[in-house]
């Protein structure tokens, strides 16, 4: 079987990504509630106990879409980032690997995984942003301010234009180098 051309890296990372927002946005729902739920005065009781508690309270009090909230948006960026990055990464193997086809360094390996994650922050940061913006809306006496991934974007830039939008892309991007750089590696076939 000879090596992947990038279309069908942009093919297998789109899927992939797909398949990673459909099974991990109840657990990322979970954390985000968990880290953003309100601090409890001594004698008052967390809105939450844990995992399991916030697991419990959002299916009891929103139902099980309540942990798909805000998936929208992830799933409409993480497809194509998973796809871009995917191909930038067999672009990058093309460029930065041996000529003669012989198999890749640790080095080069690296370098067409970090040539992958170039493309990759301009759809995640905003993606992200929308995501736990929305994820943060829980609960019944909750107040509601965006009523879904574009609604948020529409007040994000009235509230300070494409900066607003783009607001933590610096930490998104070198959060995710890290993955970007090692992840294509791990699906490397002989």
């Amino acid at each position: 079987m000879g090596e992947m051309g990038p279309g069908e890296y942009f093919i297998c990372g789109g899927f992939g990504g797909i398949c990673t927002v459909l099974v991990g946005h109840p657990l990322d729902t979970i954390k985000v509630r968990l880290q953003t739920m309100p601090i409890t005065k001594k004698g008052e009781q967390p809105l939450y106990t844990g995992t399991l508690d916030c697991f419990k309270k959002t299916i009891r009090n929103e139902g099980f879409r309540g942990l798909y909230k805000g998936m929208g948006a992830p799933l409409v960026g993480v497809a194509p980032i998973f796809a871009i990055s995917f191909m930038g990464y067999g672009v990058g193997k093309q460029i930065f690997g041996p000529a003669n086809g012989s198999q890749l360094s640790y080095i080069e390996y690296f370098t067409a995984g970090a040539f992958s994650g170039i493309f990759t922050t301009l759809i995640m940061a905003p993606g992200e942003r929308i995501k736990c913006l929305l994820q943060i809306q829980h609960g019944i006496n909750a107040p509601k301010v965006y009523d879904g991934p574009v609604d948020c974007l529409k007040k994000l830039y009235r509230q300070g234009g494409i900066q607003s939008i783009y607001r933590g892309s610096a930490a998104t991007m070198l959060r995710g180098k890290h993955l970007i750089f090692w992840k294509p590696a791990l699906f490397q076939h002989t």
